[in-house]
């Protein structure tokens, strides 16, 4: 039986006016750029578009690029972007030569890094990489042939991601879409996911950490939480933890405007469609790195908590206050409620981050070291 016919992919290049426009326009002149791609990713049809935008003015944070760059994907139906621009891109400790954020679909390369020989070459390259990278290939070997055991295996569930990725999800509203996308793009939802690292998320924002801490410290030396936890029973312990964390996925998500809205309707049904469907995925993405990493902020801060209960808690004391002897499941429920306590103060402090750190915590944009190094 032969194989299904491929799905189309189509990756659009945003480039900067100038050297950049005209590289690209040279790069998929041809179909250069496509055959390179469908080469080293045989398992879809590849077709490549160049649009000219500066996207933002001056030098600006990466955030507002994988924005701009995500606006232009959506607008125009594409599955994958890639922005060419003239502009240098820095991280904490050195400049690199790209970002990647497979959540939106959306890489940024850096021309001035590449340097100034072979640069045609060395940006088809990095270019075709980056694709690599946003469709999930780290998890294949770089190049994909029919193989036996694993390397099979894993040649079939990139094959599975690119089909998924140019497969458009039917017209269905509301639930109905979600419940397609979902389902239809399992394999690209967790990898999406992985992606993102959303067990570091609290690691990336120090205000709503330090915040946390502070309000766990306060709740634990404090009678009146004793009082409560010792009162309050499990159901109502859980309903509070579920609350805090709630409340911490909220602020971040409203706060730092992670929530993405579909752009105008489209007149092409095909691109409409598209686009409705990539909103779904990422903000589907979104909101469970964001549940995740909360939960992952909270597994710390209870068993921070147990300890703190340990130390700066006397049973004897604890149990005075009480009216009852103290055992290990009164110290639980007392670092139980101060965590929630503690989840919640990490919602005022994750009111203080700026938009930009809470993006690059919650979706994890990674710079390719392979391009850097």
């Amino acid at each position: 039986m032969g194989e299904a016919d491929p799905t189309t992919v189509v990756v659009g290049l945003v480039a900067s006016p100038g050297p950049a426009a005209e590289l690209a326009a040279t790069l998929a002149m041809g179909g250069g750029l496509a055959d390179q791609m469908r080469d080293r990713l045989p398992g879809a049809k590849w077709t490549v578009r160049v649009v000219t935008d500066r996207l933002v003015d001056g030098p600006g944070p990466l955030h507002q690029l994988v924005s701009g760059t995500r606006r232009r994907l959506l607008d125009s139906g594409w599955q994958l972007g890639i922005c060419l621009t003239d502009l240098p891109l820095q991280t904490s400790r050195r400049p690199v030569v790209a970002h990647a954020s497979r959540a939106h679909g959306v890489a940024i390369l850096s021309l001035p890094a590449l340097g100034a020989v072979g640069i045609e070459r060395r940006a088809g390259e990095a270019i075709v990489r980056l694709v690599g990278v946003l469709v999930g290939e780290g998890d294949a070997p770089v190049e994909i042939k029919p193989a036996q055991g694993s390397g099979g295996r894993r040649r079939d569930a990139l094959l599975r991601r690119l089909r998924e990725l140019g497969t458009v999800i039917g017209d269905e509203r509301g639930a109905g879409l979600v419940a397609g996308v979902v389902t239809g793009n399992l394999r690209l939802l967790l990898g999406m996911l992985r992606a993102n690292r959303p067990w570091r998320l609290a690691v990336g924002l120090s205000r709503a950490l330090v915040a946390a801490l502070a309000a766990g410290v306060f709740a634990l030396v404090t009678n009146d939480i004793w009082l409560l936890a010792d009162n309050l029973g499990w159901v109502r312990q859980l309903l509070v933890a579920a609350i805090s964390v709630a409340a911490v996925v909220l602020a971040l998500l409203l706060g730092a405007h992670l929530w993405e809205r579909s752009p105008p309707p489209s007149e092409d049904p095909e691109v409409a469609r598209n686009t409705r469907e990539q909103v779904v995925l990422l903000n589907i993405v979104t909101v469970t790195t964001l549940v995740i990493g909360v939960l992952a902020l909270y597994g710390a801060l209870f068993l921070i908590s147990l300890l703190g209960v340990q130390l700066l808690v006397p049973p004897d004391l604890q149990g005075d206050a009480l009216n009852h002897r103290v055992d290990f499941s009164d110290q639980a429920e007392l670092a139980w409620l101060a965590s929630a306590l503690a989840t919640l103060g990490g919602a005022l402090g994750a009111g203080l981050e700026s938009d930009e750190t809470v993006r690059e915590a919650a979706y994890a944009y990674q710079p390719d070291r392979s391009l850097t190094d």
